[in-house]
């Protein structure tokens, strides 16, 4: 009895592994203990080779599963899945993400102890190869990368302009890779790392010295200013698509763009499907809305579903529209990555007992990328979750925005950590591009990110607010937009190339 329960009973190791997946949660909002991050993957890398990847697994799964414990408020509260349902999918959700920490601690593991390679030149490279990996598999879901967790080092955020998140990333892996050789080292009766330790420590000064010039570079004047205001409805999900609430949700959103009006504001966001019927169809809803516009005076962005006739039936997008102050419609730019289950079925004909989340609109579309011209300048305009892909607001910068608009609906989260989650992976998106971000969200959090990733002005959650603020419109230059965007392109190649060697040498 007692060989069978020790058998059973947790080893020290797996302990160690699952407090290191839960210190990285914490490093996320909230409570975003950020400098968890950095030690967090530790007792992962002094694991033995046969042992790092169960375990690494276990603490990758144990970790997001914390992070997206909000997943299951979306589904119970609108999914409508039934909570031990919804249970299994969050945390199959859970052990897929957790391989992308399995295979690359594991990897980098056994390199050392069969090949004798150092963590501090391996796992960095395998590490981002497979968080970037995270956001292009299956439609992508780098939702939590470890970069992001550093949001509240403000300093180092600017490096994201250098190599995006993922450059983050890689210091906070090439941190953690330096703690556990030391350790290994130590146990191992070998010196210290002195070489290695010298390179990360210049590594690490150096980006301090980069973020500090480029936050005081930034502390000017705003070169061509633009008041823009914020409008949040705060709209109940449950009664969004109420035909009955249309008039009713309308009014809200007149009345605050009215304040704004009166305040001064050259231009008013509205959220994602802010109005919700199809906005370029004629009828009483739409011609409130312009009213609403030649009322106030200012250019007006809000979001909205929209359609397209075709020979084959009908095509419906997640859209926003910008208005001139006259109400005249400047132009329309569609989502383009769209949310599966959310707003499309994958595999429709093999799943035709699942529906998606949002009712009463036919699978969306993706559109293509279009920016918003807007006297002279341009909006590229990032719809919900597209905000937390990189490569999205970096095509939008290319093909000539000079400032980035997220409009979003976070109501499906709740009173969770995901608003705040959304955000701050929204803000890393100023940084890279060097650019201001507007966010207008139903429930919140609203709020106006300046090229530092500072954010300026935000509303609360669940309140209807209206919040107007000083952006601007910049000229997006970095090395992340000319070429910085291909560095998890030459981690994925060295880590290929660093397994091959591996590899080749088991062959031999």
């Amino acid at each position: 009895m007692t060989a069978e329960l020790s058998r059973w009973r947790p080893s020290a190791g797996l302990l160690w592994a699952l407090v290191g997946g839960g210190a990285v949660a914490l490093a996320f909002p909230r409570p975003q203990l950020f400098a968890l991050a950095w030690i967090g993957l530790v007792p992962l890398l002094v694991q033995t080779r046969q042992l790092a990847f169960r375990r690494a697994l276990a603490a990758g799964s144990f970790s997001f599963a914390l992070v997206l414990y909000w997943l299951n408020i979306v589904m119970t509260t609108y999914g409508g899945l039934v909570w031990p349902l919804a249970a299994v999918v969050w945390l199959l959700l859970s052990v897929y993400l957790g391989l992308y920490w399995a295979v690359p601690i594991w990897l980098a593991v056994d390199l050392r102890q069969r090949r004798g390679l150092s963590l501090c030149w391996t796992f960095p490279f395998f590490w981002c190869a497979f968080e970037f990996l995270r956001g292009k598999l299956l439609t992508g879901f780098p939702w939590a990368q470890i970069g992001y967790s550093q949001y509240p080092w403000a300093s180092l955020r600017q490096t994201a302009d250098l190599f995006g998140v993922i450059g983050i990333g890689f210091l906070v892996a090439l941190g953690n890779a330096l703690i556990a050789e030391v350790l290994l080292r130590r146990r191992e009766g070998r010196g210290w790392p002195v070489r290695t330790a010298v390179v990360i420590l210049l590594l690490l000064v150096g980006s301090q010295i980069y973020g500090q010039v480029r936050l005081h570079a930034w502390e000017r004047p705003v070169a061509e200013p633009v008041r823009v205001a914020l409008a949040q409805g705060n709209i109940d999900q449950g009664q969004k698509w109420n035909p009955t609430m249309l008039r009713r949700t309308l009014e809200i959103y007149r009345d605050l763009t009215v304040r704004a009006g009166l305040a001064g504001a050259d231009m008013v966001v509205w959220p994602e499907s802010a109005a919700p019927f199809y906005f370029n169809e004629p009828g009483p809803a739409r011609d409130l809305v312009l009213e609403t516009v030649r009322q106030t005076d200012t250019h007006l962005l809000l979001g909205a579903p929209a359609y397209e006739r075709e020979e084959s039936g009908f095509r419906y997008f997640n859209s926003a529209f910008l208005l001139t102050p006259a109400g005249v419609e400047l132009g329309r730019s569609d989502k383009i990555h769209l949310v599966p289950f959310g707003e499309y079925v994958p595999l429709k004909w093999l799943l035709p007992f699942v529906d998606k989340l949002v009712v009463g609109i036919g699978d969306f579309s993706p559109g293509t990328v279009r920016p918003l011209r807007l006297n002279g300048h341009a909006l590229g305009v990032l719809v919900c979750y597209e905000a937390i892909f990189p490569e999205l607001a970096r095509n939008y910068v290319a093909e000539g925005a000079s400032m980035l608009v997220n409009l979003t609906n976070d109501a499906w989260f709740g009173r969770s950590s995901a608003p705040w989650q959304h955000l701050y992976m929204a803000a890393f998106r100023a940084v890279e591009n060097r650019i201001w971000l507007a966010r207008a969200a139903n429930t919140g959090i609203s709020a106006l990110v300046a090229p530092t990733g500072e954010v300026t002005v935000r509303t609360n959650l669940f309140e209807t607010s209206l919040v107007i603020g000083q952006a601007g419109f910049g000229s997006g230059e970095s090395l992340y937009g000319r070429g910085g965007f291909l560095f998890p392109y030459l981690c994925l190649f060295l880590a290929l190339a660093l397994w091959l060697r591996g590899w080749r040498k088991t062959g031999c």
